[in-house]
């Protein structure tokens, strides 16, 4: 069996479309993950997902590059910060952000963090989504480890956080800031009216049309002077096609 027959039964299977992954890269993690698990050829790779659900969430969590941290590079976020205080707050005191590929829910929490710091009395909502509907669950608890809060500053941890022996519980008041929702980045519909979207280090895996279809959606998505912020190696060189202007070196504002 050929990769092309394991996109399309993966598709049927899990609804992800694996051909929009550059193929190089990620016939290499399908590889590895096999080698892992000790299963020599993907026709019995097949067969264990289809019977075992812990090596189908593994494939998925592997696919769907579930790696993320609170303010995941701290000093971009520290550019997302200036925006919000600068530019976006000061024209609209309800924001809708959308915070898109969220994994553990770590990136749209730390917005929250950021907005109530800046706008306290702000009436601001985040939609936070991924195609990961384990992930999400664990999303919506707010449950962490040491190693996911490492970059969070000991004023906001005081502040946000309930240490629970040795995890860290995610605030009441930031989880009614952001709902989460099962979305895919390629097959689903996108929401409008959005004042900013966070989509980072995730579009980075996808080959360069399905980029392009992404970004021209965020684009239409985004309201007239809303920014899209993306992550610390996926600088968009094209911004322009999509209407774009830089904002700063990663955030884009829709002109």
């Amino acid at each position: 069996m050929d990769f092309e027959y394991f996109e399309k039964w993966a598709l049927k299977e899990f609804g992800i479309n694996l051909s929009a992954y550059k193929p190089n890269q990620l016939h290499r993690r399908i590889s590895s993950l096999m080698s892992r698990v000790g299963v020599p050829n993907l026709d019995e790779y097949m067969v264990l997902l289809k019977k075992d659900s812990a090596q189908r969430q593994r494939f998925l969590d592997f696919i769907t590059i579930n790696v993320t941290e609170f303010f995941r590079n701290p000093e971009i976020f520290e550019e997302l910060s200036e925006k919000l205080q600068t530019e976006l707050i000061p024209k609209n005191r309800s924001l809708k952000i959308w915070s898109a590929a969220c994994s553990i829910g770590a990136e749209p929490y730390s917005i929250a963090i950021l907005l109530n710091e800046i706008d306290p009395n702000g009436r601001h909502s985040i939609i936070a989504t991924d195609i990961d509907s384990t992930i999400l669950a664990r999303a919506e608890q707010g449950i962490y480890d040491a190693t996911d809060i490492k970059n969070v500053k000991p004023q906001y941890l005081n502040k946000y956080f309930t240490k629970q022996e040795n995890k860290y519980k995610v605030d009441e008041k930031l989880k009614k800031m952001v709902k989460f929702k099962k979305h895919d980045l390629i097959l689903d519909s996108y929401e409008k009216e959005f004042d900013l979207i966070v989509c980072r280090n995730v579009v980075i895996y996808f080959n360069q049309d399905v980029k392009n279809a992404i970004y021209t959606k965020f684009q239409n998505s985004l309201k007239k002077g809303g920014m899209l912020f993306v992550g610390a190696t996926e600088s968009i060189y094209n911004y322009k096609d999509f209407n774009f202007e830089k904002a700063s070196t990663f955030m884009y504002r829709k002109i």
